[in-house]
């Protein structure tokens, strides 16, 4: 196999170990960043589309699996978010996304569609209004991980070595 489709399996444990130890560390009343939306994204614009989506669809059904959570929640919040992702993988453009603050925005967009499906499909409480749940569940938690995002922006490569 290619170190391109191992690499980041092998990250996502990496991430997965983090995101179960020390996120919980950073938490502001109760709403984390999600790394390993990070890592998809990246991803998902570095390929394209598909691997996008096979690789969104892999990390949920990872993430399901070894958190106990419910069973497809993560896989259909990820695998849409690695379509979106996908979308903005243009070969003229890619390193544009990468590069620069076009990749917190991007992570942003995803964040935010991850945290409403992954929400919407897990969410018990129905108590609530629809908005203050998109606010609560949906929005905040994007703008967090976009925020997180920036850091890959100090520490990428600003060429590509190929």
């Amino acid at each position: 196999m290619r170190s391109d489709y191992i690499l980041p399996i092998f990250l996502f444990f990496v991430l997965l170990l983090l995101q179960s130890t020390l996120v919980n560390l950073i938490s502001i009343s109760g709403i984390v960043p999600d790394l390993i939306l990070i890592l998809l994204v990246y991803y998902s614009i570095k390929n394209n589309q598909i691997f996008g989506m096979v690789l969104g669809f892999i990390f949920g059904l990872l993430f399901d699996l070894i958190t106990g959570s419910l069973l497809g929640s993560s896989i259909i919040s990820k695998t849409v978010c690695g379509f979106t992702a996908g979308y903005f993988s243009n070969e003229n453009k890619r390193e544009l996304y990468l590069n620069s603050y076009a990749f917190p925005l991007i992570v942003l967009l995803c964040g935010i569609i991850d945290s409403f499906v992954y929400s919407f499909f897990s969410s018990s409480n129905l108590n609530s209004s629809f908005v203050f749940l998109m606010m609560q569940q949906g929005v905040f938690p994007g703008v967090y991980t976009a925020g997180i995002s920036l850091i890959v922006l100090f520490f990428r490569p600003k060429r590509s070595m190929r």
